[in-house]
């Protein structure tokens, strides 16, 4: 398994330098696993991109480095020190740095030779390829970059590949696989083709950072899927348009992250209360208020769960890795309409913005929820009462029926009501479908051994490296560890984690946030309390090594 990060100014073409880095590794089998770390500024700072890959599927970032493609020098200073015994530095001549795993090529000066001083990063791809032993012929190369850059752009980004290619020696042997007709996804694109695969009619967003990327990708499929995407004028008005049209009879979704979503909780209540299906997507970034608008964080869980004001049914599903991201916003649609309930879907810009190679997906793996028309014949109620508490749903429009609905407490015709009586029916009505909710859960995912010493829980895009700390951990003997990983938070899957912690000798957290939000819901549905945590908010993900390293020196 190899670590290449390529390192420089916000401008200076990192992101696709990486994006054409990662294909092409993938295209050479291996498995690729590529984050990304943004300052929020459109010049300066310092990026970075980290791709992963090897033979064996990559079960998240490392911070140990094989390679730096250091496009400027700030990137040789800042992760120099997260180079591996026998590691390189590539980058251009013109930097200062003079150890011995220093490889200066003249990438400037070969880029202004071919007449175009912006293809040097193209020198610097060409270089990494070959010290890594990937294949790279002409047509390869051609093929890459006519999905890259525009047309008359191809012959000269080819040649800088191949300058770059000849100008080094081969230094790692390549590390082979059988990926190649894998794909290459982020979770945000993940998410926004499940929700296609959904049958998603209406997306309305205001852009805020990272859930934007969704409403790019929807943007660019809507010629082709008749998918409306509606830029609001904010995020109260992209909820409210979002709840208009699953009332008019659209799938529906909105998305933002945590200050977002601070200002659609009204109108949450307003799809609980008239209970209109809706999926509302909130990728975590840390708050609050602005916060860090490019990082990560695990926050939001307990704000979600209890988001506007009153009591309503709903349910709270965590994204852990790409393909989930894909089949459970499929779920949620589904689970959404059988119960007429907002279904909130909490990603995080680490696995917003990740990619991963992954086996193609396949939409038939979930079927679509079908709903029943409401009756044909009499008056129609739309909130009639039912042994299950889901009424039969007619849309406006449709004949032989008149469809209301209200914010205000109301009988089942959608008329305001004052009474207790229909209060205490209707409030019975809505929250019973919790009952039946709660049998279609999914347990968390249990990683690592079956009866462990030590158990892990943990939720979210914390999969990767909790399936990873679980490996190492397991690797060093002693004790038997093991890792719970919530895909389904609310309600609250209980079964296989009352098994497991009644054996346990030790039950531990981890989670991207500073209270233990997930232990604390554990222990407030459970009575499970855990013996330690272990917690990062720095906006920066926990790697599989940190994890298993932080578990060691705690003594457990």
């Amino acid at each position: 398994m190899y670590n290449l990060l390529i390192g420089g100014a916000a401008g200076q073409g990192v992101d696709t330098t990486a994006a054409i880095l990662e294909h092409w590794i993938k295209q050479s089998g291996c498995e690729v696993f590529t984050v990304r770390d943004l300052m929020s500024r459109i010049r300066g700072g310092h990026n970075f991109s980290c791709i992963r890959f090897g033979s064996q599927v990559p079960c998240c970032h490392s911070e140990k480095l094989d390679g730096i493609v250091a496009l400027n020098a700030e990137t040789v200073s800042i992760h120099r020190d997260h180079l591996r015994d026998g590691g390189f530095i590539l980058c251009d001549s013109a930097v200062e740095a003079d150890d011995d795993f220093v490889i200066k090529l003249d990438m400037a000066a070969i880029a202004k030779k071919l007449g175009n001083a912006r293809v040097a990063s193209s020198v610097a791809i060409g270089a990494a390829l070959k010290l890594f032993g990937i294949p790279m012929s002409t047509e390869q190369a051609a093929s890459v970059f006519r999905k890259s850059v525009k047309a008359e752009y191809v012959d000269i980004n080819v040649q800088a590949v191949q300058a770059g290619y000849h100008a080094v020696p081969q230094k790692f042997e390549h590390a082979g696989g059988n990926a190649s007709d894998h794909m290459i996804i982020s979770g945000n694109q993940a998410l926004a083709l499940g929700a296609l695969t959904a049958g998603v009619k209406f997306y309305s967003a205001y852009p805020m950072s990272p859930s934007t990327s969704i409403m790019e990708y929807l943007s660019l499929k809507s010629a082709e899927t008749g998918i409306v995407v509606e830029q609001a004028e904010d995020e109260i008005g992209a909820i409210n348009m979002a709840v208009g049209a699953s009332f008019a009879g659209a799938r529906a979704m909105t998305g933002t992250s945590g200050g977002g979503f601070s200002l659609k909780v009204e109108a949450l209540g307003l799809a609980g209360m008239a209970e209109i299906p809706l999926v509302v997507v909130d990728v975590q970034r840390p708050g609050p208020v602005t916060g860090f608008p490019t990082r990560t964080e695990q926050s939001d869980l307990k704000f979600v769960i209890s988001a506007s004001q009153g009591e309503f049914p709903r349910m709270v599903i965590a994204l852990r890795h790409h393909e989930d991201a894909f089949y459970q916003t499929i779920r949620a649609f589904n689970m959404a309409e059988k119960y007429q309930i907002p279904v909130i879907l909490l990603s995080d810009q680490y696995l917003a913005d990740s990619t991963a190679s992954i086996p193609m997906l396949d939409s038939r793996k979930i079927a679509l929820y079908e709903p029943e028309e409401g009756p044909a014949e009499g008056e129609y109620a739309r909130y009639r009462f039912t042994e299950s508490g889901i009424s039969p749903r007619k849309f406006p429009g449709t004949k032989d029926g008149f469809v209301a609905a209200d914010t205000d407490e109301h009988d089942e015709y959608g008329h305001i009501v004052e009474d207790s009586e229909t209060r205490i029916r209707m409030m019975k009505k809505r929250m019973g479908k919790l009952a039946l909710l709660e049998q279609e859960i999914l347990e968390p995912e249990l990683l690592g051994e079956e009866s462990p010493d030590v158990l892990l829980l943990g939720w979210g895009s914390l999969y990767g490296p909790l399936e990873e700390a679980v490996q190492l951990l397991n690797q060093k003997g002693g004790n038997r560890y093991s890792a719970l990983v919530f895909g389904d938070v609310w309600p609250l899957p209980q079964k296989l984690l009352k098994q497991l912690a009644s054996s346990a000798k030790y039950i531990l957290h981890v989670e991207q946030n500073y209270t233990g939000q997930l232990a604390s819901l554990i222990a407030e549905v459970t009575g499970i309390k855990t013996d330690a945590g272990i917690l990062k908010y720095d906006g920066r993900q926990l790697t599989g090594e940190e994890i298993a390293a932080r578990i060691v020196k705690e003594g457990f």
